[in-house]
């Protein structure tokens, strides 16, 4: 199964635009087939790593879904796509699939990687009210190094999951994914971020009109400032330099 991709201007890179419904199809598909897959998503942050990463460039090209994830992406896509008619009001994050995941058909076993022990018990207990009918698994991901990578990949061949939330925070969760895919046990593989810690309901979540609106990173700013102001006031303009530099070089 091949989902069309779709060239986001500016940023130069392509993203497979879905509405919930859409991807809980694809991920029905992707279920049933029961081969490997993956699904990413791209925002601002993700897009810079992109254009400087060739690892990081290599899975997302690969991936099978890239999601639309952050608003300025997101605007950028509807620009383009204005005069087709298809209009996306809001960013597709994993906190906006995850909730859905019942839908699901034939989605029996879950694995959630990421975050400390007690939010990952909360993801996973979350987890099994959302799909009671699936077994749902847990390995945090504090302090991680080779030595419990080694043990995640030898915990995901022991349980064999069909779905695998990976939320070890970007680019690492990527990273795992790209040097281990040929590997891995057959599953669709999800770079979830810290959206273990959201539906664990320790990270607050923004208020969606926030995010309708693009101002979702004032949210996050106000609660983690020194995590998120680089992102906000640096990281934008490496991205820009990152952009130059990639047309310089194809127009060189």
């Amino acid at each position: 199964m091949t989902l069309s991709r779709q060239h986001i201007p500016v940023l130069d890179v392509d993203a497979t635009p879905l509405r919930v419904d859409e991807l809980i199809g694809v991920l029905d598909r992707f279920v049933a087939d029961g081969s490997t897959r993956t699904v990413l998503g791209h925002n601002l942050h993700s897009v810079t790593l992109f254009h400087a990463e060739p690892e990081f460039r290599a899975l997302y090209e690969r991936s099978d879904v890239v999601l639309i994830d952050g608003a300025p992406v997101l605007w950028l896509w509807s620009r383009a796509r204005k005069a087709s008619g298809r209009v996306m009001d809001y960013r597709l994050g994993s906190t906006d699939w995850l909730t859905d995941l019942g839908r699901v058909n034939g989605l029996e076993r879950i694995a959630v990687i990421g975050a400390s022990p007690m939010a990952n018990a909360r993801a996973v207990e979350r987890l099994r009210s959302i799909v009671p009918e699936a077994q749902v698994s847990g390995m945090a991901g504090e302090g991680w190094n080779s030595v419990v990578e080694e043990t995640a990949l030898a915990w995901l061949d022991e349980i064999r999951p069909q779905l695998v939330l990976i939320g070890l925070g970007m680019p690492l969760q990527e990273s795992v994914i790209h040097r281990h895919l040929e590997s891995l046990p057959p599953a669709v593989y999800c770079a979830v971020g810290g959206a273990i810690e959201q539906i664990a309901g320790i990270q607050k979540l923004a208020p969606r009109w926030l995010g309708r609106i693009g101002l979702e990173w004032a949210w996050r700013l106000m609660l983690h400032p020194r995590r998120v102001a680089y992102r906000v006031f640096g990281e934008p303009w490496v991205l820009i330099g990152l952009l130059i530099r990639r047309r310089l070089q194809r127009h060189g």
